[in-house]
């Protein structure tokens, strides 16, 4: 008797939890789509970025204006590529250092074709 009541005691928790996740679901659903389209949306900059720069180097205001993309996201973009080791710096040319993409970048995109 005492195991049955435990095991309709472990039943009732295991559909409490699972409720509490069916609510938190629907709660969060619209942050979840957000996140992911701006994800989605990053993935493309990043892509269109490495694409413009795999064969040459260029300058931050190069990159937007070939890209067509506004100078400050283009930058915020190069800084945390930069961090990350996806391009590098290469000469200064006038007040603006070009980049480039670091090495073992454009034998992954090689590869990748």
């Amino acid at each position: 008797m005492k195991n049955i009541d435990k095991e309709k005691g472990k039943d009732k928790e295991k559909a409490a939890k699972k409720a509490a996740m069916k609510e938190l679901r629907a709660q969060r659903k619209d942050m979840v789509a957000a996140a992911s389209s701006k994800m989605k949306i990053q993935k493309k900059d990043i892509k269109a970025i490495k694409e413009f720069l795999k064969d040459n180097k260029a300058t931050i205001p190069d990159i937007a204006e070939g890209i067509n993309m506004p100078k400050d996201e283009t930058l915020w973009y190069i800084a945390t590529m930069k961090k990350y080791g996806q391009i590098v710096e290469a000469e200064k040319e006038g007040a603006f250092f070009k980049y480039s993409l670091n090495e073992p970048e454009k034998t992954q995109e090689k590869e990748e074709v």
